[in-house]
């Protein structure tokens, strides 16, 4: 299983001193996201002082740009990382888009499909394979001349993954995308129930398998060295998942374990304003389903039994101690 993370930046300079410091520890690539940073920036710098990690995006916001202006970036990362990059999209939601990109938004899992075809057009165009006309519900795309070809990548384009939870977006995932970045609130049986029928479903409409597409899982872990910082870990944990559980998009993880109701009483005290209460309502039951809960030493194993048969890669991508190096052990361990 490939190891992954993603780092919390937030000065592109630190890229510098981060990125090369994951591939010493052993990391096998490291995302950026789309919060305080252009996705895109910091792998820019990390291209230049990393050789072997395996540098993507999970996510950037495909919405609040074009398929042009994400071709151009992913076709200059990949160049620049000498063929390591990934192009990882996500779809946000409605009201960011709208309100905070300016975009426009309608049929969320359809846009998300004739954008990745859009990129691939592109890509087709720049390698020769066909002149550049797309014409979809969403994007057109018909002109392209010497003065903006770069031409062919010399280590091809990069694969392209989409992220999504809900089965539409999911689906899509399995019929475009080269991969799927699967969403941190699940459990071993809401990816089995409702992840990857979703994306079979996909994989179906072009004739293909899972062998041929890569699933990459975040997971939240809960561990520590000692047991005041155990503590506070799992209610940290506690906090992030009834923040997630009371989001009507992601019932569907509490409907798949019987806890529907759940998400009711957190949603209903989301909105006035009780976050610190929502916490409680999260019991050891629900944290040790959706979070992987232990020591350090069973943490790798624990990983394992989660994602065995299912996914491709695990993203350690909620834990936010600052010291990369607290999680070398586990990285060891994963990758033994």
């Amino acid at each position: 299983m490939k190891v992954y993370t993603v780092p919390p930046m937030v000065d592109p300079r630190d890229a510098r001193e981060t990125f090369p410091r994951l591939e010493r520890i052993g990391y096998d690539g490291a995302f950026s996201f789309e919060a305080k940073l252009d996705p895109f920036l910091p792998l820019a710098v990390a291209a230049e002082h990393t050789r072997q990690l395996r540098l993507g995006t999970a996510v950037a916001i495909g919405f609040g740009r074009n398929p042009m202006n994400l071709a151009n970036a992913a076709h200059g990362l990949q160049v620049l990382t000498e063929g390591r990059f990934v192009l990882g999209l996500g779809s946000q939601v409605r009201p960011h888009i709208e309100r905070r990109f300016g975009m426009p938004w309608s049929k969320p899992a359809a846009r998300m499909r004739e954008l990745v075809l859009a990129v691939r057009a592109i890509f087709d165009c720049w390698e020769g394979r066909a002149p550049l006309a797309f014409e979809g519900e969403f994007f057109r795309h018909t002109l392209m001349i010497p003065a903006f070809d770069p031409g062919p990548n010399p280590f091809g384009p990069p694969p392209i993954l989409t992220g999504g939870f809900g089965p539409l977006m999911t689906a899509v995932a399995g019929e475009v995308a080269d991969g799927f970045l699967a969403h941190p609130f699940t459990s071993r049986k809401s990816l089995l129930e409702n992840t990857l029928p979703a994306l079979d479903r996909g994989l179906a409409k072009r004739g293909r398998t899972r062998a041929d597409f890569e699933i990459i899982c975040p997971v939240l872990v809960v561990t520590a060295d000692d047991e005041r910082a155990f503590e506070a870990s799992k209610l940290a944990a506690r906090k992030h998942l009834a923040f997630y559980g009371s989001t009507p998009a992601y019932r569907p993880t509490l409907d798949c374990h019987g806890w529907g109701d759940l998400h009711g009483d957190l949603n209903r005290m989301s909105k006035q304003g009780r976050w610190d209460e929502m916490a409680e309502l999260i019991d050891d039951e629900i944290l040790e389903t959706l979070a992987v809960v232990g020591p350090r030493r069973e943490i790798a194993a624990k990983l394992r039994a989660r994602l065995d048969g299912i996914a491709d890669g695990v993203s350690l991508t909620h834990n936010r101690h600052p010291d990369p190096e607290h999680w070398a052990d586990v990285v060891a361990d994963l990758k033994r």
